[in-house]
């Protein structure tokens, strides 16, 4: 049994991850953070998710929330999840990480603490979406520079950050065939979860490639299986590349 602990519990993605996650035999939900001023802090886990109690309550110190779990989940924001990692490292827990909106400074961060934890880190957990990036690689290197190439994504008008981690990361697989980053159109309308479109345009075709998540689900199934995967893990730093391998 893999004990985790999830990161801000009382959000759409932290919701999503403890639903499907009290439904995992493998898994055991041990504890749960959020910031101290969230209502949800001194609840039930099964309460805020919607579901009926399992006796463990959420908490905002990472000691009474995740100290003795094998693997945190963090969907959270920049700063929360730096701490969070700081405190990873001290009482040697894994983490995956889903957090966007990252400076470089705190991607180093990650992969300095990778070198004493075992880390996933991917601005999408979804199967699809790390699919997307491997065939959009593929793709850039194949049609060669004379196609130009663009990326939309969508996201719900709740989303801060703009463009998205998951059209970030597909930039850079663009740029890992030609010498600069694509343009990027954002986005934010009523509760899109997330569309990624690549679109390759020729003087005689045009070639598109689109992931689009239909429902949290896919990314909260994703992190599930990418703490399963880091348990027993040893310390590195881990993609979801690794983990449908």
């Amino acid at each position: 049994m893999i004990k985790i602990a999830i990161s801000g519990i009382s959000g759409r993605m932290g919701k999503r991850i403890g639903a499907l996650a009290l439904k995992d035999n493998d898994l055991k939900i041990v504890g749960a953070l959020e910031a101290k001023e969230n209502p949800a802090v001194g609840k039930d886990i099964g309460e805020v998710i919607g579901l009926a109690n399992i006796g463990v309550k959420v908490a905002s110190d990472f000691t009474k929330g995740a100290s003795g779990c094998d693997v945190l989940i963090e969907f959270t924001y920049p700063d929360p999840t730096m701490e969070h990692l700081k405190a990873a490292c001290r009482e040697k827990v894994g983490m995956v990480i889903g957090t966007t909106a990252l400076s470089a400074q705190q991607i180093g961060e990650i992969k300095k603490a990778s070198e004493e934890i075992p880390i996933v880190f991917s601005p999408n957990m979804s199967i699809g979406a790390n699919l997307l990036f491997k065939i959009t690689e593929e793709i850039s290197g194949a049609l060669g520079k004379d196609y130009n190439v663009k990326i939309t994504e969508a996201h719900h008008k709740h989303k801060k950050d703009a463009p998205s981690g998951t059209a970030k990361r597909l930039g850079e697989a663009v740029m890992k065939a030609r010498d600069k980053m694509p343009p990027i159109d954002s986005i934010r309308q009523g509760e899109i979860v997330g569309d990624h479109t690549v679109t390759f345009s020729g003087e005689a075709e045009t070639v598109e490639v689109t992931h689009r998540a239909h429902s949290r689900d896919a990314f909260a199934k994703g992190a599930l299986g990418a703490a399963r995967f880091l348990a027993g893990k040893k310390p590195g730093l881990y993609t979801m590349h690794d983990v449908i391998a």
